[in-house]
């Protein structure tokens, strides 16, 4: 029996659809997948399509692969590195469990993962002495989490063109030949098309997994 609709809009918080941009002071939601970014020089890019991301040995949030979902935020790292040989990679993130970091010396700091989290997450714009630039930031503890799947950003078309064939070429990056649903936009897994019907209110076709059609307005 097949399900009507006349119109719906789901609001996502990434639990289901793996990939989706939050708001950066959006809380991100335990087992959710997320865009997050990562910035780092071309050497090192180079090394993790290669081999993948390694934990940091620490850091304000202590060991962990260390990335944010504002992509302005990844732009300035490395730190002491030049801006014609930086990188951002575009990342998928399972969180799992997140534990929220919003004040100095907070007790779980460095400690969150021994605590049973997966991800630390600091809100952007809460006045953390060690993150001037008040922008979010996210510590997740297992390098098995972080995906990389593009190259948001690089210095010069030449190395874009480089580091996204390294990617291609390495299996690592999430832009394969799946193909991608004309109606939702999603990408659809190989052999199974997703589902499409006329809504029987206005007649135009639809996507079951479309996260929103409104019917246009009756004269």
């Amino acid at each position: 029996m097949s399900v009507q609709f006349s119109g719906w809009e789901v609001i996502d918080d990434g639990a289901s659809f793996p990939g989706l941009e939050l708001n950066s002071s959006q809380k991100p939601r335990s087992r959710g997948v997320y865009t997050m970014y990562h910035g780092t020089s071309i050497k090192s890019a180079r090394v993790i399509i290669a081999n993948g991301f390694k934990q940091s040995s620490d850091g304000m949030l202590g060991m962990g692969v260390y990335v944010s979902r504002n992509i302005k935020k990844a732009s300035g790292y490395p730190l002491l590195c030049s801006p014609t040989d930086r990188v951002v990679l575009q990342l998928h993130v399972r969180v799992g469990r997140v534990k929220r970091i919003d004040k100095d010396n907070h007790p779980m700091q460095k400690t969150w993962h021994s605590h049973g989290y997966d991800t630390a997450w600091v809100p952007p714009n809460i006045g953390l002495l060690a993150v001037r630039s008040g922008l979010e930031e996210d510590c997740v503890f297992d390098p098995k989490r972080v995906k990389l799947v593009g190259i948001a950003k690089a210095p010069n078309d030449s190395i874009q063109k480089e580091l996204k064939g390294l990617i291609k070429s390495s299996g690592r990056g999430g832009a394969g030949a799946a193909e991608v649903c004309s109606l939702c936009k999603r990408k659809t897994q190989q052999g199974a098309p997703h589902i499409k019907q006329k809504c029987w209110e206005c007649g135009k076709n639809i996507c079951i997994l479309m996260s929103k059609h409104l019917c246009p307005a009756k004269p």
